[in-house]
C-alpha cells in the first residue's frame, strides 16, 4: 500500500486553553502491519475533556502524551489489513488510535464492534468509553436505589446524559445541571430527566433546594468548582458523591481551590469517590452487554455532535471547553 498518514502531534504543553502553536500537523508514509498487528483507517475520533489532562506533564492515572507524539485519542475505524487472527479486512473496530488518518496497532488493543446493532459513532458514545464511564460510575460507585434523588452536572454532555438515563432506568428521580435553556430542554424532554437547572441563568443552590427538597442522594460530578460546592451543601444522609471530571478546572493557569463545603460529607455521613473507566477492565464486557441490550430495546438514546475534517481538530477540541457541544463530540475524518 502506498498511503500517506496525516497526524496531529503535541508540539508544546499548553498553558490554559490549547492554542495553534501547541500542535504540529505532520504527514508520513503508512507502515505495513507487523505480526499480530492491524492497519486501521480511522473514520471517527472521540474528543473528550480528559484529553486536556493528558497534555500536562503531571502525575495522573495515565502517562502524559509526550511532546512530539501523536495526540492520544479514542477512535473508531475500519480494518484495511490484518496480521491478527481475530480481525479481518472490513471489520469495524475501536481503540486508542490517536488523532490521525491511519493507525497500526496490536490486535490486543483493538475491539471489534457490530454496526448492525448501532451506527459506528455510537461506539464512541453510549456504547463506548463514554457510556461505560456512566455505567460504572453510577451503578458501581453511586449505587442507586429506587426512589433516590440523583443530580448530574454536565447533564447535556456525553457522560452526563447517559448517567441521567441510567438513573431513570433504576427508578430514581433525576435532576440535571446544564448551561442554557436549550440544553435544559434537551435533558428533560429528550433524555427524560425530571428537572433541569440552568447554571447560566440563575442560582444553582436555589435550584437544588427547589428540585431536591429532601436532599441529594447521589451527585455525579463532571464539572467541579462552584457547582460541586452547591451540591455538597445539599447532600442527604449517606449520600454518595461520584467524581468523574472537573471540566471547569482543566484549563486553569493558577492554583485551583478545593470545595469549601466538604464538611457536609462528615455531617451527612456521606462519601466522595473518584474513579476512571480503566478501573474496570475485567468488567467492561459485562457492562457493554447490558448497555447494548438497553440500547437495542430503545431504553437508551445516544446523541453525537459530529464535526468534519481532521484538519479542524484544534478548533473542534476547544468546543468542549466553551460548552458548544450537546452529547458526544466526535470528529469525522475525511
Amino acid at each position: 500500500m502506498d498511503l500517506v498518514n496525516h497526524q496531529f502531534r503535541l508540539a508544546a504543553r499548553p498553558v490554559g486553553l490549547p492554542k495553534p502553536s501547541d500542535w504540529q500537523y505532520t504527514e508520513e508514509p503508512v507502515p505495513e502491519p507487523g505480526d499480530g498487528e492491524v492497519l486501521v483507517k480511522v473514520r471517527l475520533i472521540s474528543l473528550d475533556p480528559a484529553m486536556r489532562g493528558w497534555m500536562n506533564d503531571t502525575r495522573s492515572y495515565i502517562p502524559p502524551v509526550g511532546v512530539g507524539e501523536v495526540m492520544r485519542a479514542l477512535a473508531a475505524g475500519e480494518v484495511l489489513a490484518s496480521n491478527h487472527p481475530d480481525f479481518a479486512e472490513g471489520d469495524f473496530v475501536t481503540g486508542l488510535f490517536g488523532v490521525q488518518e491511519y493507525a497500526v496497532v496490536h490486535g490486543g488493543a483493538v475491539m471489534k464492534v457490530d454496526t448492525s446493532l448501532a451506527p459506528l459513532p455510537v461506539y464512541l458514545s453510549t456504547l463506548g468509553m463514554t457510556g461505560m464511564t456512566a455505567y460504572f460510575g453510577l451503578l458501581d460507585v453511586g449505587r442507586p436505589v429506587a426512589g433516590e434523588t440523583v443530580v448530574v452536572s454536565g447533564a447535556a454532555g456525553a457522560v452526563g446524559g447517559v448517567v441521567g438515563q441510567l438513573a431513570k432506568l433504576k427508578d430514581c428521580r433525576v435532576v440535571g445541571i446544564a448551561g442554557g435553556a436549550e440544553k435544559c430542554r434537551y435533558v428533560v424532554e429528550e433524555l427524560g430527566f425530571d428537572a433541569a437547572i440552568d447554571y447560566k441563568a440563575g442560582d444553582v443552590a436555589a435550584g437544588l433546594r427547589e428540585h431536591c427538597p429532601k436532599g441529594i442522594d447521589i451527585y455525579f460530578d463532571n464539572v467541579g468548582g462552584e457547582i460541586l460546592d452547591a451540591a455538597l451543601a445539599r447532600l442527604a444522609r449517606h449520600a454518595r458523591v461520584v467524581i468523574c471530571g472537573a471540566i471547569s478546572q482543566y484549563n486553569a493557569t493558577g492554583a485551583v481551590p478545593g470545595p469549601s463545603n466538604y464538611l457536609s460529607l462528615l455531617i451527612n455521613h456521606a462519601s466522595m469517590t473518584g474513579f476512571v473507566i480503566s478501573d474496570y477492565p475485567d468488567r467492561y464486557a459485562e457492562g457493554l452487554r447490558e448497555m447494548v441490550e438497553w440500547f437495542v430495546a430503545g431504553k437508551l438514546s445516544s446523541c453525537e455532535d459530529i464535526a468534519a475534517g481532521l484538519e479542524n481538530f484544534p478548533d473542534t477540541l476547544l468546543r468542549l471547553f466553551s460548552g458548544e457541544n450537546t452529547g458526544k463530540l466526535v470528529l469525522e475524518v475525511a
